[in-house]
């Protein structure tokens, strides 16, 4: 789908409906269905990343996503965890399931039972390689993951919406735990449509609740028939989009503010994204991967014979997203504003007309026929409406906050050196035993390594996620006692109340106070580092007992 534009190019549209990314073409007003930087965060390595730092802040509460690594870089750690986790439980004989950073429809795609078993040829394409889910939930003896389409309408508040029904797209061959044999049977494994389409067991269906891609409302119906509590599914599934979403959000508002910088004008952004969800045995449902551009697609193809194809229509493809395509555009809509002025103003003008005018309206407007109603949304607010029970994972958010603010070039994703002395030196983070000279050491030794993994070599600078390391860095030396996410907190408090005091040139008061308490409980002695010797949130050094801690979450 291309951008439309009803009246021409040179007059403005209200809406861009762009067919890939936010630079599809230049935008300079309206609403744009994009967001800058998502096709980018959204991406198997990207996202990877994105929830890995919300496990080592939060590990229970981002437990939906499969044990990862990233590859190539990570390929000597994923050789020595697994090798350590066998050793520790010789019973475990685990699968794994390796996924190209840039593949999309199942492309590249393959099951392994050990690391030897990785496609070395050509050397190792950037992939993630993630602990197989042996034990999903069957239907009809069928593997199914579940494409729930999810609406982030704004990013600045952070707006997000789910679609009341989704796909259920299931595989074609009954499923059986992976072993050596069926390994390379995709049609049993893998459950990506583009993929099942080809097999001669697919089933077209008219019917919502039989064949190979069916409504979720229908599974839904199926497990509350079996008492299933499925209140408590549809719960475990809001709550996994939502803290989702809170991982991507902090570096989606630094592409956000380089493309649409603050205080010049220009478009407003909203996305349709596809979430792809597996449910558990247990049903718990667990994160495949999140899609920037879900196909919305109401047909499918049939040959009609060899070589000759026709477009026929899918009532269940339909039945999803045109309800999804409609309520965003109703919910994102620019005239709302104006029509509820409108209301607005001639409710303010009845309430001054006389009580007979009001009585004699009904009578004069009984003849008239009633607009039709539209339906009900089948798009349900989950954010804000359940912010406060996820206000506590918005650590990374306000870290990204203080990034922004120091990278002081408009347009720029990246901090220069100046950049970093300078939030060092504003938030008063040096001191005797943490020189300046300290400080250069420490942007030089994580900005190199980050640089060196190939993140967008098209800036030179320190990238967020090398930030938020060096920020945990910090962290963790201040505030030695505590847990990593009240390390973070502390520093984060700390940070915002002496750019406060600086802001508004008056001393520091209020939670500072409380923060220097915590200070005094946990100790600190001062900020002295050595980068080289820390070790790298990336590199994830795995003991014994960690591995066997993690032993306890297989699937």
């Amino acid at each position: 789908m291309d951008t439309w534009f009803p009246f021409g190019r040179r007059l403005p549209c209200d809406i861009y409906w762009h067919g890939v990314s936010f630079h599809d073409n230049d935008i300079f007003s309206g609403q744009v269905n994009k967001f800058p930087g998502m096709t980018e965060m959204v991406r198997k390595i990207t996202l990877s990343r994105a929830v890995r730092t919300m496990q080592d802040l939060f590990p229970l509460e981002y437990n939906f996503y499969p044990r990862s690594w990233i590859l190539p870089e990570e390929f000597p750690l994923f050789v020595d965890e697994v090798r350590m986790m066998k050793d520790s439980d010789p019973s475990w004989k685990p699968t794994f399931i390796v996924k190209p950073d840039g593949g999309c429809q199942g492309d590249g795609i393959y099951l392994i039972k050990d690391p030897s078993d990785i496609r070395l040829t050509g050397g190792v394409r950037p992939a993630v390689v993630q602990e197989y889910i042996c034990k999903p939930l069957l239907v009809d003896k069928l593997k199914f993951d579940i494409r729930l389409y999810v609406l982030l309408k704004s990013l600045e508040p952070l707006e997000i919406y789910i679609a009341k029904d989704g796909l259920s797209r299931f595989c074609t061959e009954p499923y059986q735990e992976p072993t050596l044999k069926n390994l390379h049977q995709v049609f049993m494994h893998l459950t990506n449509y583009s993929l099942n389409i080809h097999s001669g067991n697919f089933v077209h269906s008219d019917n919502a609740n039989t064949g190979s891609k069916r409504t979720f409302s229908s599974i839904l119906c199926r497990l509350s028939s079996r008492g299933a509590d499925v209140k408590k599914l549809w719960s475990d599934i809001i709550s996994l989009v939502i803290k989702t979403i809170i991982a991507l959000t902090p570096e989606l508002k630094v592409y956000y503010q380089s493309d649409i910088p603050a205080g010049k004008p220009g478009p407003t952004c909203f996305q349709i994204l596809g979430f792809d969800i597996l449910l558990m045995k247990n049903l718990k449902p667990m994160l495949l991967e999140v899609n920037a551009n879900p196909s919305m697609r109401i047909e499918h193809e049939q040959e009609l014979s060899p070589g000759v194809f026709e477009n026929v229509p899918s009532p269940v493809d339909e039945e999803v997203k045109v309800a999804v395509i409609r309520d965003t555009l109703r919910l994102v809509d620019p005239q709302k504003k104006k029509r509820k002025d409108i209301q607005c103003q001639a409710l303010e003008q009845v309430s001054e007309a006389k009580e007979e005018a009001l009585e004699a309206a009904p009578e004069q407007d009984t003849g008239r026929a009633p607009e039709p109603g539209l339906p009900s949304l089948c798009l349900k607010q989950v954010f804000p409406k359940y912010a406060k029970q996820f206000s506590h994972l918005q650590l990374v958010d306000r870290v990204a906050a203080l990034f922004i603010r120091f990278l002081g070039v408009r347009g720029t994703t990246k901090l220069g050196p100046t950049g970093f002395r300078t939030f060092i030196r504003h938030c008063k983070l040096s001191n005797s035993s943490f020189s300046m000279a300290s400080v250069d050491i420490l942007y030089i030794d994580i900005t190199r390594r980050w640089n060196s993994l190939g993140i967008d070599h098209r800036e030179s600078g320190m990238c967020l996620q090398a930030f938020v390391e060096a920020f945990f860095c910090l962290a963790q030396k201040k505030y030695k006692s505590l847990p990593l996410h009240e390390q973070v907190a502390s520093l984060v408090g700390f940070c915002e109340d002496h750019l406060a005091a600086l802001d508004e040139k008056r001393p520091v008061c209020g939670r500072g106070a409380a923060e220097r308490r915590a200070v005094g409980a946990a100790q600190t002695d001062g900020l002295h580092l050595a980068p080289a010797a820390h070790p790298p949130l990336l590199s994830r050094t795995a003991t014994a007992t960690k591995l066997t801690d993690c032993r306890s979450h297989r699937y």
